[in-house]
């Protein structure tokens, strides 16, 4: 992976996880960092599942794709929220 598709990586995150930060309801207690990380996962498993479901590539913007993303990290910041929250 060149830099370029490393930054790229970290700036789909960035989007993804506020995206999903802002989906999932409340006061989140995680911080920016793992808001990027979950991000940034959501993103790379996103497009896996869209890529299986055979709409990775579609004539425009891959509104589903983007779809599953944010759900994705809506999930992953939700879940580790509750986490933090049981400690």
């Amino acid at each position: 992976m060149e830099i370029s598709g490393i930054i790229s990586a970290i700036i789909i995150g960035i989007i993804i996880g506020v995206l999903g930060r802002l989906v999932v309801p409340g006061r989140q207690r995680i911080g920016v960092l793992l808001t990027i990380v979950v991000g940034i996962v959501a993103a790379l498993i996103g497009a896996a599942i869209a890529s299986g479901l055979g709409v990775e590539d579609t004539n425009g913007i891959d509104w589903i794709e983007w779809l599953i993303q944010i759900g994705l990290a809506a999930v992953g910041i939700a879940a580790l929220d509750r986490s933090r929250a049981r400690r």
